[in-house]
C-alpha cells in the first residue's frame, strides 16, 4: 500500500513523506497516513496533505480539513466515493483547499458505484468567515446544514484557497426530505477565495449553492441537477460570470434572501452576467424567492422553459415583490427562446426586465468554448 503522509506546513516542500506535530505542539512526531483505498480522516492545524495524482482515491467516509490545515489536489487527481451521506469532503473555517486542475486535466470527484447515479455520495463543502444573514445581521455564525461545521463572521475578503477545473459527479446524498448535500456547498466563503471552472454533473440536489458569503464564481457549469442548478441565498454578496446551466429539475437559478425572514440583513446582493440557462425546469429559468434580495443581471439567455421568471405573489413573498417593485431586481438584455410565459410577476413594475439578443455564456444555447475539455454533458 502506498502511503501518503500529512506534514507540517513548513515542511510541505520536502515531499509527501513527513511527520506532523501532535496536538499539544510539543514537537514530537506522529506520522499520519492516508490509504488511497480508504480515503477518510482529518487534516489538522499546521498540517498539509498533497494528494498523488497517480493514485485513485476511494472516499469511504468524511475527509475534513480543520482550521489551520491545508489540502492540495493536483491536476488529474481522481477521487471515487462510496458511502452516501457519510462520504464527503469538507473544509472548515480558517482551513485551505487548493484544487489545481487544468482544462485538459481536471480534478474529478465522482461515484465509485458500478452504475453511478445522482445521490451516490455527499459532495464538497467549504465554510468561511464571511457574512451571512442566517445567523444574524452583525456577523453571527451559523451551522452548515451538511457537515455541521460553523460558518459566517465579518470577514468578506476571507480566503479559503483556490478551486480551478473541478468536476463533481453524482453528488447529493440525502439525509431526509429536507436535508441533502449539493454538489458544491459554499457557506460564508469570502471573496479572497478563487472559484473558477467548476462543474456539477448529475447531482441529486442543487448543483452549486452559495449560502451567504462574498465569493465570486466564474465559469460554472451545472448539468442535470435534481433540484436547482445554481442557488444563492442568506446574504450572498458576489458576482457570477459565465455560467452554463442545463437540465435542472426545478429552477435554473434560484436566488433568495432568507427563508425565515425575507427582509433579513445583510441583504443578498447578486451581480450575474453572461449566463445561459437551458430547461426544462418546473420553477422557471430564474426564481426570485424568499425576499430575493438585490439582483443586477445582464446578458442572460434562457431557453426551453414554460416560465421564464418566477416569483410568488405579494402575499406569499412581500419582500421579494417589493424588491422587484422598487427596482432592486433588474434584468437587462435577457433573451427568451421557446419560453411560454415570460413571468408570473403581477406587480406594477413591468420594465424590471428588458429583452435583447444575447450570447449568454458565450454561444447562446450552445456549450461555450471555455467549457470544452474538462466538462461532461452525458
Amino acid at each position: 500500500m502506498k502511503k501518503l503522509f500529512l506534514s507540517m506546513l513548513a515542511m510541505a516542500a520536502l515531499g509527501l513523506t513527513a511527520c506532523s506535530s501532535d496536538d499539544e505542539g510539543n514537537g514530537s512526531s506522529n506520522p499520519v497516513t492516508i490509504d488511497p483505498n480508504d480515503f477518510q480522516g482529518e487534516v489538522n492545524s499546521g498540517e498539509t496533505v498533497t494528494l498523488d495524482p497517480t493514485e485513485v482515491y476511494k472516499l469511504t467516509g468524511s475527509f475534513v480539513v480543520n482550521g489551520g490545515g491545508t489540502l492540495i489536489i493536483p491536476e488529474g487527481t481522481l477521487i471515487k466515493a462510496t458511502g452516501g451521506t457519510s462520504a464527503y469532503i469538507a473544509v472548515a473555517q480558517n482551513a485551505k483547499i487548493y484544487v489545481n486542475g487544468t482544462q485538459d486535466n481536471p480534478v474529478v470527484m465522482t461515484s465509485d458505484a458500478a452504475n453511478p447515479a445522482a445521490g451516490n455520495w455527499g459532495g464538497l463543502v467549504i465554510c468561511g468567515n464571511a457574512n451571512t444573514n442566517k445567523g444574524g445581521s452583525n456577523g453571527q455564525t451559523a451551522t452548515a446544514e451538511v457537515s455541521d461545521l460553523t460558518y459566517g463572521g465579518t470577514n468578506d475578503t476571507d480566503n479559503s484557497g483556490s478551486i480551478k477545473y473541478l468536476r463533481l459527479e453524482y453528488t447529493g446524498a440525502t439525509f431526509n426530505g429536507s436535508k441533502e448535500f449539493n454538489g458544491l456547498s459554499l457557506f460564508g466563503v469570502g471573496s479572497g477565495t478563487t472559484l473558477e471552472y467548476v462543474q456539477s454533473f448529475e447531482g441529486g440536489d442543487d448543483g452549486i449553492e452559495f449560502f451567504g458569503g462574498a465569493v465570486n464564481g466564474k465559469y460554472l457549469v451545472s448539468i442535470n441537477s435534481g433540484d436547482d442548478s445554481i442557488d444563492f441565498a442568506d446574504g450572498w454578496s458576489g458576482t457570477g460570470e459565465n455560467w452554463y446551466i442545463k437540465g435542472g429539475t426545478h429552477a435554473g437559478i434560484e436566488g433568495s434572501n432568507n427563508g425565515d425572514d425575507g427582509y433579513a440583513t445583510p441583504t443578498t446582493t447578486a451581480t450575474l452576467k453572461n449566463i445561459t440557462i437551458i430547461g426544462a425546469g418546473d420553477e422557471g429559468a430564474l426564481y426570485i424567492k424568499e425576499g430575493g434580495g438585490n439582483w443586477t443581471l445582464e446578458n442572460i439567455f434562457a431557453s426551453n422553459f414554460d416560465l421564464g421568471i418566477k416569483i410568488k405573489n405579494a402575499t406569499s413573498d412581500p419582500a421579494g415583490n417589493e424588491n422587484v417593485d422598487n427596482d432592486n431586481i433588474t434584468i437587462s438584455n435577457i433573451q427568451f427562446e421557446n419560453v411560454t410565459t415570460i413571468t408570473d410577476y403581477a406587480g406594477t413594475n413591468t420594465d424590471f426586465y428588458t429583452e435583447g439578443t444575447n450570447t449568454g455564456a458565450g454561444n447562446g444555447s450552445e456549450v461555450p468554448n471555455w467549457a470544452t475539455g474538462w466538462t461532461r454533458f452525458e
